[in-house]
């Protein structure tokens, strides 16, 4: 059943995102001529072609959007415009597409996905995103007119799609219910690190700071990711409850990172946090072994609540626990691995880190349950297998 994949991603490079990257090595390993067009990196990935482990990666330039709403259609305007062009120069080269595999956000890729399906490809679609409510969190201007845009936008790839592929079963069930798919139609293939990536670093006591605890938060920092929850419950953490007996680490970059860097100095928490920016593998292995608490602090809203977050599995991985706002789909992913403070409620999240702190032992039996989890149930291997079996029930089509 194996042939030629074109991957289409716009919100980031390939390989530096993960689920991308796997997806890409498991198709290949299934016998699929893999091909993947995406964004250039700013620091990384940022050669306009390379094939990689057997993978033929095709970037463009992208400028990152500005100034809310109207700076997205712009950036996604121009990936459109250079997904297209760079789709008809490897159809050229290479001959037929058999599967046009296209995540979003945003949900724009059916475009290109139609044509192609005019010369016989299949059209199979990764929603990452559930992109009407990443609006509603994103931008807080309710069900405006761009809000019933990107619905009516959404509607039309779920019509276009021969399969979906959900990364959990509450984006499943809107496949489903909104989407219109049939139950055979929609595959769960959930995201989960590649186990052997993180491995056991030695501690590194130096980034505590001369501290005995050292906190952490690994992962994109945007509108909806919490990081300004975080922040003003560690302040909590401070005042509230006295501990000072802590350093944090806040690892990664976003949209807002100048603003939560900004916000640490207003809340007077400049000298007990670091961040770090994007770093190497290597470095962040060392933060996250050196951790005793690691950090979700993804607030309610419409995104979050249904969302799986990459950082809790990699949390996971790397043994440690978690203190999280109480998600849904962060209790499907985390279940006893985490500790779940009340919804938005900072003063509970810095009591839960302050229990965790206190009580080494639980900690390291949660970090167990953790590493079962993602080498066991939710393990990449068996989404690897679903992935394969959505493209089988593509190709029946």
């Amino acid at each position: 059943m194996a042939g030629r994949a074109l991957i289409l991603v716009e919100n980031l490079s390939v390989p530096f995102d993960r689920r991308v990257w796997q997806e890409s090595k498991a198709l290949r390993d299934a016998g699929w001529d893999v091909h993947v067009i995406c964004p250039q990196g700013t620091k990384r990935d940022t050669e306009a072609f390379a094939e990689i482990d057997g993978v033929k990666i095709h970037r463009y330039p992208l400028r990152a959007a500005t100034g809310g709403p109207r700076g997205y259609v712009k950036e996604y305007g121009s990936a459109l415009w250079h997904t297209w062009r760079l789709a008809r120069r490897i159809r050229r080269r290479s001959g037929r597409i058999d599967v046009v595999h296209a995540c979003n956000p945003p949900d724009l890729f059916y475009l290109i996905a139609k044509r192609l399906k005019r010369t016989g490809a299949r059209f199979v679609f990764d929603q990452h995103d559930l992109v009407p409510e990443l609006y509603l969190s994103r931008f807080n201007r309710g069900e405006d007119f761009l809000y019933r845009a990107v619905c009516r936008l959404e509607r039309a790839t779920y019509r276009a799609a021969d399969v979906v592929i959900a990364t959990n079963e509450s984006y499943r069930e809107a496949a489903l219910s909104r989407g219109g798919k049939l139950p055979d139609e929609v595959f769960v293939v959930r995201s989960a690190p590649a186990i052997e990536r993180f491995r056991e670093a030695p501690r590194d006591d130096t980034i505590k700071r001369g501290k005995p605890h050292l906190l952490c938060y690994l992962g994109v920092m945007g509108p909806q990711d919490g990081v300004d929850y975080a922040l003003r419950a560690l302040a909590k953490l401070r005042d509230e409850l006295g501990r000072t007996d802590w350093h944090a680490a806040f690892v990664g970059a976003g949209d807002t990172f100048d603003a939560m860097v900004a916000l640490a100095a207003d809340l007077d928490l400049a000298d007990m946090v670091t961040f770090t920016g994007r770093i190497p593998d290597e470095d962040l292995l060392r933060y996250l072994s050196t951790a005793d608490v690691c950090l979700a602090p993804d607030p309610l809203n419409p995104l979050n609540d249904v969302s799986t977050m990459n950082k809790i599995m990699e949390y996971m991985a790397m043994s440690r626990p978690i203190v999280s706002f109480d998600l849904r789909e962060a209790r499907v992913s985390a279940g006893d691995a985490a500790l779940y403070a009340q919804a938005n409620d900072e003063s509970e999240f810095a009591k839960l880190i302050a229990r965790l702190l206190d009580d080494p032992d639980e900690r390291a039996r949660m970090g167990e349950i953790g590493r079962a989890r993602v080498g066991g149930p939710l393990s990449w291997a068996h989404s690897a297998r679903t992935l394969v079996a959505a493209y089988a029930k593509a190709m029946s089509r």
